[in-house]
């Protein structure tokens, strides 16, 4: 493991076999099939909350899984061997910044901002998890401030705040080293997300990920279907709410 990502661990190092959980290893169709499962969720939630004024039932509470799954993914695909020296991190993030502003006009029409236009969407919420952990992973007295900064300031922007980004960070340390402190770190980030979400229904997620090594789902890899996805569905469920007179 790299300094940087020991740093960040806070002590999460290379983990010895008293306190360390079996590698945390997902095949590549199983990572596709969460990717899948959560962007089902997400659709869910979004219709229930656009079109249906949260009144189906059970869909508000199965909606909070799809950012929890959403997040895994981005940690597990940045915490695989060499995604640094790859440039895996500067694509995604030009990904993430892209279809985040592609996203932003229907996410911006279909209402219940603050200001207008506050918190940004989740692209933004993944753009600055992954910028926070290419800092910490480049590691040393310049980056490793920074990546402090912009979890501070970014996760005052993005949805879910700082807890996703948490999210995100913990998920990434236990993937790099399968520490049980590190799945304990996790854990509670997974709790802390009732600040937002008001219920501890992020935390059935985890079940899901953690079994996700046991499972090897034949999927093939879609690269692009979730950024293109995400403003796609948006568009969608403003075009119907605005042809059914939906106030939003």
């Amino acid at each position: 493991m790299k300094p940087a990502a020991g740093a960040l661990a806070s002590g999460l190092r290379a983990p010895e076999k008293a306190d360390a959980a079996p590698r945390f290893k997902v095949s590549d169709g199983t990572i596709e099939a969460l990717k899948w499962l959560g962007l089902a969720l997400m659709t869910l939630d979004h219709a229930n909350k656009y079109l249906f004024d949260d009144k189906l039932p059970g869909a508000f509470e199965l909606g909070r899984l799809a950012m929890p799954l959403f997040g895994f993914v981005l940690a597990y695909n940045l915490a695989r061997p060499g995604a640094l020296e790859s440039g895996a991190y500067i694509r995604i993030m030009k990904r993430l910044a892209l279809y985040g502003l592609v996203a932003s006009p229907f996410f911006i029409a279909l209402g219940g901002l603050a200001f207008g236009w506050w918190p940004l969407n989740i692209m933004f919420m993944l753009l600055v998890g992954a910028a926070t952990l290419y800092l910490a992973e480049k590691g040393g007295s310049l980056w490793l401030p920074s990546a402090a900064v912009v979890f501070l300031i970014g996760g005052a922007f993005v949805e879910f705040w700082w807890f996703a980004l948490a999210f995100c960070i913990a998920a990434w340390c236990y993937c790099k080293t399968a520490s049980k402190a590190a799945l304990v770190l996790w854990l509670l980030a997974a709790t802390s997300l009732v600040v937002v979400n008001r219920n501890l229904w992020a935390l059935a997620s985890m079940p899901l990920i953690l079994a996700a090594p046991l499972v090897d789902v034949k999927m093939p890899r879609f690269r692009r279907v979730f950024y293109v996805y995400y403003p796609a569905h948006l568009a969608v469920l403003l075009i119907v709410a605005t042809l059914l007179g939906i106030h939003l």
